[in-house]
Formats: C-alpha cells, sequence, structure tokens
C-alpha cells in the first residue's frame, strides 16, 4: 500500500508565502510525475503544477509565483508558494503516479491554504 501524507497548509495574509510538502511512502518501486491540485469551495479540482524528471508545468495563475521541485531520493514533492493571493485559499491535494506491483494514481487527504486579504 502507498500513502501521501501532505504538509505545510495554513493562514496567511495576502502576499505572504508558504511551503507545502508531500511526502510519499508504502511499497513504492518507482514515481513518475508528481503534482499539485486545488479545489476551492464549489470550484472543480484544477491542476496547480506538476514535475515529471526536470521537466515542469504550471496553471497560469500561479506562474512566477509558485514553484514545484522534488527530492526524488525521499519520494517528497514541494510547493514553494509567494506571493500569496485570496484567490489562492483552497484545499491542496498532492497526486502521485507511482509503480508497485501495479502502476497507478495516488492521492494525498489535502491540506488547507487560507489567504486573507
Amino acid at each position: 500500500q502507498v500513502q501521501l501524507v501532505e504538509s505545510g497548509g495554513g493562514l496567511v495574509q495576502a502576499g505572504g508565502s508558504l511551503r507545502l510538502s508531500c511526502a510519499a511512502s508504502g511499497s513504492i518501486v518507482s514515481i513518475n510525475a508528481m503534482g499539485w491540485y486545488r479545489q476551492a469551495p464549489g470550484k472543480q479540482r484544477e491542476l496547480v503544477a506538476q514535475i515529471t524528471g526536470g521537466s515542469t508545468n504550471y496553471a497560469d495563475s500561479v506562474k512566477g509565483r509558485f514553484t514545484i521541485s522534488r527530492d526524488n531520493a525521499k519520494n517528497t514533492v514541494y510547493l514553494q508558494m509567494n506571493s500569496l493571493k485570496p484567490e489562492d485559499t483552497a484545499v491542496y491535494y498532492c497526486k502521485a503516479e507511482v509503480v508497485t506491483t501495479l502502476y497507478r494514481n495516488y492521492w494525498g487527504q489535502g491540506t488547507q491554504v487560507t489567504v486573507s486579504s
């Protein structure tokens, strides 16, 4: 079984910064893409950022403010969020494409990020 555990969410004022972490553990052979998604109240879950090997991609709304990175030795992905805006308020979820005896996607439990104006 594989688990993803997120941490680092919280309450911050507009213009502030937060760093999210997501660590994968379990019977992992390898991990392909890792990414962060978010879901605001009343909205669909959306991709924020994804990292595959050395390639990254970002939602237009976060480009230049958020940075995704990865520590393969620790099976951990990070999201550095700077210049936060109230519209960034959401539950942030980590996703990993994990190879065990099968290949499937796993999701974390989510961490709340609230940005006050």
